[in-house]
């Protein structure tokens, strides 16, 4: 019976330096089975020796000062753990094969020729030296350990061109072997073999793994443990996908799937010898030998830790898509024959292949490096059809990504290929071809690479974190409205995250003179300091770009500002799929044509466009209408006060202050445009109406809303803040004179805005006591809609209808109605 339990093998960073080796002694001695323990070449040492070989042949003679780092890497761990007094018998050891392989990358520079035999010599010396090295390190902390060579274990032949184990004979001498082992522990170097010359060979990339799969597989080991400097196999790339976690089980199949896209912790031809038997693998980290790991095993479970039939996705760059399309292809047998063997003959790898019911296009995926000539084998192999115009020349697309969803279950849930087309839908990401298996093990897509990172984030965040959703704000203006805004998200952080699952992380801002453009959430707490210390200067058109190369989902574009340049930016932030949240009304107020063009743009791109302080500050007013209208109401009139400021002025005005010191204190408390008279003269206003009027349907431009302005042509002539208070000043009386006759009639002013029958006006009118304007107090805002549903008494919206609070509260409001969407 096998007393081998266990197969464990150590590679790379956890074997890179000392303190990663003191990792390995720890689980080693930990450990009370008998075991094999195969391990890699120092960290980057593979690297190195190939490196030093490429340059030898290339007549490079730098190769030299490369052999003393590999001396002094290896000469770290030795002069570190074994004792002075044991040590010149490793170093001798290390310095001879150091001279060997000198002598060997000398003989490749004379003769400038790298064969495939030379390379296998000069990158065996990792695994040589290590396993030596580290052999006597466990030997001198007491471990009972023997050192075998793996060339007298794994050995290849040669079939059909094609280097290949010799399982029969690699079984053979294992048993052989083992059959004579006593020690506790055997130490076997990975990657390197005998071929059936005698000479050196190696197993290939991941060939440390391989190693110890076939030696798993020949012992019917218990589990095989391969140790790395990960906590196992994750749901995605985690330098990609921050929230990837680690995934707990995982089927042979399911592994297979994920490490062929691109998954490097594990390699495919590592888990093929551990099938045979049922052998289970468990992916494990040197570093944090408590955690649990990914196991991998026949069964699998139907569900990942986090209930989702999805373990995982995972993605191949630089790929090219190639198509090949006809109508001489439709009904006739054989094209896809020879389109495949044409790839073959070359040696060209296909990724993925779908394939129209029309017959009439075949398309399939390859490496970005042999889309030249996989072109070229194509177009010669249909020359005659191409010359004849049945088929096409085939097409080539660069720079994409391959991306596949992986489980064992998805055929028996349904709605997981909606699920993920929606998500990418949603985030304006276009699939430019997709593939799935009958199993539905796997369901491929390929993407532009600018999309890569948008992608995984947008699937994890489908499959993984469907409790949790990101908005990225990119804020222009932090003035009052601007700065209330980011004191709301940041007091609010935590209750969004745990009540709404939304996690809101502002990435840049913006005010008229610096920016700051950052790549990560930035901390609110200290945004201001930030921006004065910033060295960047306001540029709207890097601002988008910036926006546009971080390419983030659900990403916002916040503007804060009156700005009309700004304002006339929009189409385009929707066109790339960012949203936007204004309570700049200039863009909704602007001419007809561009109003409905920015609807239309958002809606053909999917793109959130809320506007909700455009009209009532805080209050729900366009909210409302669009509930009514979409309900199946009609918008009879509409009677308004939608200024909070001229509200506010016209409650305070008496005979007893002056016109223009009331609108001043309407000005400092923020109440006011910067330019107040773009309040007083009534176009605020107006602007407000006209949105609410095209919101109810109506086709009206600016200069169809009458404007009966109360203002003097003189101050409305003015150009300058302190040529507008002048005037006020000077026309005293014609103010006094407006209040005292409405006071004579028992009456109040105010600013009212009308809409009846797809006709607007906006003016002072003299209210009496009867009407639901007469007791408006402060600077609120009042709305009365009047529809088919609300004949005789108004629906009615009521509030502050001004001031930064309010203003950025509303504009927060419409930012989580878009978490919530």
């Amino acid at each position: 019976m096998n007393t081998h339990k266990k197969v464990l093998k150590f590679g790379g960073t956890s074997v890179a330096n000392s303190e990663s080796l003191s990792h390995v002694i720890e689980i080693l001695k930990k450990s009370n089975e008998k075991q094999y323990v195969v391990v890699s070449a120092l960290g980057g040492i593979t690297n190195l020796l190939v490196s030093m070989a490429e340059q030898a042949s290339a007549g490079e003679a730098g190769f030299q000062s490369t052999l003393a780092t590999i001396e002094e890497r290896h000469l770290n761990p030795i002069l570190h753990f074994i004792p002075v007094t044991n040590q010149s018998e490793v170093i001798s050891f290390l310095k001879a094969q150091l001279n060997s392989l000198e002598e060997l990358l000398e003989s490749i520079y004379t003769l400038r020729e790298l064969t495939p035999k030379s390379l296998a010599k000069v990158s065996s010396f990792g695994e040589i030296l290590s396993s030596k090295i580290i052999y006597k390190i466990l030997e001198h902390q007491g471990l009972d350990v023997q050192l075998k060579d793996s060339r007298e274990l794994i050995f290849t032949c040669e079939v059909n061109e094609r280097e290949i184990v010799d399982h029969k004979k690699s079984s053979a001498a294992l048993q052989e072997f083992e059959a004579k082992n006593s020690h506790a522990l055997v130490l076997v170097p990975g990657f390197i073999a005998t071929d059936e010359n005698g000479d050196i060979t190696t197993l290939g990339r991941g060939g440390s793994d391989y190693t110890a799969s076939l030696l798993a597989n020949y012992l019917n080991a218990s589990l095989l443990e391969i140790w790395t400097d990960v906590s196992g196999m994750f749901t995605a790339h985690p330098n990609l996908v921050a929230q990837a976690m680690p995934i707990p089980r995982l089927s042979y199949q399911e592994a297979m799937e994920l490490s062929h896209f691109g998954a490097k912790v594990i390699y495919p031809p590592t888990l093929q010898p551990l099938i045979e038997n049922g052998i289970p693998i468990v992916i494990k980290n040197t570093f944090d030998a408590a955690a649990p790991g990914t196991q991998i095993d026949k069964v699998g479970t139907s569900e990942g830790g986090n209930g989702t039939v999805v373990k995982g996705v995972s993605h191949i760059e630089k790929v090219a898509l190639i198509n090949l399309e006809g109508s001489g292809m439709i009904g006739i047998p054989g094209f896809s024959k020879r389109l495949f063997e044409c790839l073959s003959l070359k040696q060209i790898n296909i990724i993925m292949i779908t394939q129209a019911s029309s017959e009439h296009s075949i398309c399939i995926g390859v490496r970005m490096e042999d889309a030249e000539e996989a072109k070229k084998a194509i177009d010669s192999q249909f020359e005659f059809e191409i010359s004849l115009s049945r088929v096409e020349p085939a097409k080539v697309e660069t720079h994409m990504t391959n991306i596949a969803v992986v489980g064992d279950h998805m055929k028996k849930h349904q709605g997981i290929s909606g699920k993920l087309f929606s998500s990418l839908g949603a985030n304006n990401i276009n699939i430019r071809a997709i593939a799935q298996g009958a199993s539905e093990r796997n369901i491929s897509i390929i993407i532009d690479e600018r999309n890569t990172q948008k992608a995984l984030n947008t699937i994890h965040e489908s499959f993984f974190e469907t409790q949790t959703k990101e908005l990225n704000l990119f804020i222009t203006g932090v003035g009052n409205v601007g700065g209330k805004l980011l004191e709301q998200i940041k007091q609010q952080e935590a209750y969004l995250l745990e009540n709404l699952r939304l996690k809101v992380r502002v990435i840049a801002l913006s005010n008229s003179r610096k920016m700051v453009l950052s790549e990560v959430p930035l901390e609110l707490d200290e945004w201001r300091a930030k921006l004065e210390a910033s060295e960047i200067k306001a540029d709207r058109v890097a601002f988008f770009e910036h926006i546009k190369k971080l390419n983030l989902r659900n990403s916002i574009f916040v503007d804060n500002t009156a700005n009309e340049e700004i304002a006339g930016e929009y189409k385009n932030f929707l066109e790339h799929n960012i949203g936007v949240v204004t309570c700049n009304k200039i863009a909704c107020a602007s001419t007809l044509t561009n109003y409905k063009e920015l609807k239309k743009t958002a809606r053909r791109f999917g793109t959130p466009f809320l506007f909700e302080t455009n009209v009532g500050a805080g209050l729900p007013v366009i909210d409302t209408l669009n509930n009514l209208i979409a309900s199946g109401d009609e918008i009879q009139k509409i009677q308004a006060i939608l200024s909070g400021s001229l509200n506010f002025i016209f409650n305070h005005f008496t005979t007893q202050t002056s016109f223009e010191s009331i609108v001043k204190t309407a000005q400092k408390e923020g109440y006011t445009e910067p330019d107040p008279k773009i309040d007083l003269s009534g176009v605020d206003v107006a602007r407000k109406i006209l949105i609410l009027a095209r919101e109810s349907g109506f086709e009206l431009n600016l200069e169809d809303i009458q404007n009966q302005s109360f203002l003097p042509k003189e101050v409305l002539d003015t150009t300058t803040n302190d040529a507008f208070f002048e005037g006020l000043k000077n026309h005293e009386a014609h103010f006094q004179s407006i209040l005292k006759n409405a006071e004579d009639k028992n009456c109040r002013l105010k600013y009212v805005a009308q809409l009846e029958n797809g006709k607007a006006s906006v003016g002072l009118q003299e209210i009496d006591p009867a009407h639901d304007f007469y007791n408006l107090e402060g600077s609120d805002n009042i709305i009365l809609f009047y529809t088919n549903r609300y004949k005789n008494q108004p629906l009615i919206v009521k509030g502050a209808g001004a001031g930064a609070e309010v203003t950025a509260g509303g504009i927060f409001g419409d930012i989580i109605r878009i978490g919530k969407s």
